[in-house]
């Protein structure tokens, strides 16, 4: 005969959710593909020739339009992954920037700055279109690429070809006015595609 003192009703399996707390998004195979594009849409920007500019030995290039068209497209945290993916790919050698350039030297010459600056650039840009989703415009895109893909980018690439060159902030600004035409120039390119990509692709969830 069973005690009463000792019986105990069976404990249930069954576990509840803590509260407060929501079960983490994994990534998805679609977040995998688009970073992986954007990445290698970056490295194709390369092939297209590279001008360097004199005294600070930077190039100017297609692919800074990368981190504009991932952050843009793909949206903030895709966009910078795309470019952290494409950064970590030059570290370990492979010569994806323009002229075939790659390795872990790149980062600590003129060029760092600008190539370090690209998953942040990314980030800005999708962040900004994500909270403009619902009423984008040539008037309110122009500025958030522009913030993003030259701001941004230009304010951690001067300073550090400063630093690198042993020159001073506004010699390097100077010498860094030569980027301004083409990457205006840029910036108006990649609106207009992505506009014209929005309109049958909507890929910002």
């Amino acid at each position: 005969m069973i005690s009463p003192l000792r019986w105990r009703p069976a404990l249930t399996t069954r576990s509840y959710p803590a509260r407060g707390k929501t079960e983490r998004r994994s990534m998805s195979t679609k977040d995998i593909v688009y970073i992986a594009l954007f990445a290698a849409m970056t490295a194709a920007l390369g092939l297209f020739p590279a001008f360097n500019l004199p005294v600070i030995g930077v190039p100017i290039t297609a692919q800074s339009m990368g981190c504009m068209f991932a952050g843009a497209i793909a949206g903030a945290k895709r966009g910078a992954l795309a470019m952290v993916l494409f950064d970590l790919l030059v570290a370990m050698g492979l010569p994806l920037l323009a002229g075939g350039r790659g390795g872990f030297g790149i980062f600590i010459g003129p060029s760092g700055g600008f190539i370090l600056a690209w998953p942040l650039a990314a980030l800005l840009i999708g962040w900004l279109y994500r909270r403009s989703l619902r009423s984008l415009t040539w008037v309110k895109e122009l500025p958030i690429v522009a913030l993003g893909g030259l701001g941004l980018i230009y304010s951690m690439g001067i300073p550090w070809i400063a630093a690198v060159a042993g020159i001073s902030l506004k010699q390097a600004g100077v010498a860094s006015l030569g980027f301004l035409p083409g990457d205006l120039v840029k910036v108006v390119l990649v609106v207009a595609i992505v506009r014209t990509v929005r309109r049958a692709w909507p890929t910002l969830e």
